[in-house]
């Protein structure tokens, strides 16, 4: 799909200092290596450069913002309006700021994070060392592991809202719950200030290979995935629900559920988005059929369908 160019919609689009791209394609940018085009692709030089990209575009049409692409899947027909990209140069800065508290840019890996607060010091973050995200989505989703979540790290978050103003929000401010935050849908972090715990580098050390290792026996860590698929329900295991409605190694297409790991999706052979995302409501359907629990998407379902390819929620069950 080909969509119009937005950029004369944009007044004194020429002040703006990031990288302005039209219909680029976005498979390379998302883990699943899948889906179509952005109508405008905008990657800001830095948190003054977005705060002015945004008081210049018109209201009405939509943005969508990005991270590293890990837990995202962009369906085939490519996604409308302004798609922004948070990229590590212009938000990938981990600072000290004292003795327990640092300063990270929302664009930073979450993996760069734990390394970052390994040399401060500071436990508290290896998690992340497992997450393989960025931190403005770990903000957006709480994302947590191993019995700790992002909200329990969370200072003070800085973002810039769809008028392009700089608003800061404290930790209650987020309205964190399970893999989940309140903030307004059109605020798009930029960085945040976190707290750790001082600790003996060598014992941090060992908590970061601890993950590690867990990581690279239990989930398929080197495929075309996008994390964990489904959020786990109260009381319950989604690779175990998965498991039990017999969908482990289920194919449709180039799309397959995990043999490792049946919590995850993998495209394993050129799959297409619509692969991807048909596997997996094939999934909700059989685990409502067999436990009667609807299991919730974990990972995010952007974009459009192409044309005489949607796919319904559970199958239409």
């Amino acid at each position: 799909m080909t969509f119009p160019d937005l950029r004369p919609e944009i007044p004194d689009i020429e002040a703006i200092r990031g990288a302005i791209d039209v219909n680029r394609p976005l498979a390379d940018l998302t883990w699943f290596r899948v889906g179509g085009p952005a109508q405008l692709l905008f990657q800001p030089a830095d948190e003054a450069d977005l705060a002015a990209f945004l008081q210049r575009l018109p209201q009405e049409i939509p943005v969508l913002v990005v991270g590293l692409g890990s837990n995202l899947l962009i369906r085939d027909g490519g996604v409308p309006g302004v798609v922004i990209r948070l990229s590590p140069r212009g938000f990938g800065g981990v600072e000290t700021v004292d003795a327990t508290h640092l300063k990270v840019g929302a664009g930073v890996p979450d993996k760069r994070l734990a390394a970052a607060a390994l040399d401060a010091g500071l436990s508290g973050f290896a998690f992340y060392h497992g997450i393989p995200g960025g931190i403005g989505g770990a903000l957006k989703m709480n994302a947590g592991a191993h019995g700790i979540e992002t909200c329990q790290r969370v200072v003070e978050v800085r973002a810039v809202n769809r008028a392009g103003e700089i608003v800061r929000l404290a930790a209650d401010d987020m309205g964190y719950s399970y893999r989940h935050s309140e903030a307004a849908p059109d605020l798009i972090f930029t960085s945040v200030l976190m707290e750790g715990i001082p600790e003996d580098k060598d014992a941090i050390r060992r908590d970061m290979d601890a993950v590690a290792a867990h990581r690279e026996a239990a989930q398929p860590i080197r495929s075309r995935t996008g994390g964990s698929t489904f959020k786990n329900p109260d009381g319950h295991s989604a690779w175990k629900l998965v498991d039990a409605a017999g969908c482990r190694g289920l194919r449709i297409g180039g799309a397959e559920v995990s043999e490792m790991h049946c919590n995850f999706l993998l495209n394993v052979d050129n799959a297409t988005a619509h692969d991807l995302e048909l596997v997996g409501e094939t999934v909700r359907a059989r685990v409502l059929a067999t436990s009667g629990i609807r299991l919730e998407w974990e990972i995010k379902r952007l974009g459009l369908f192409v044309e005489g390819q949607e796919i319904k929620e559970f199958l239409g069950a």
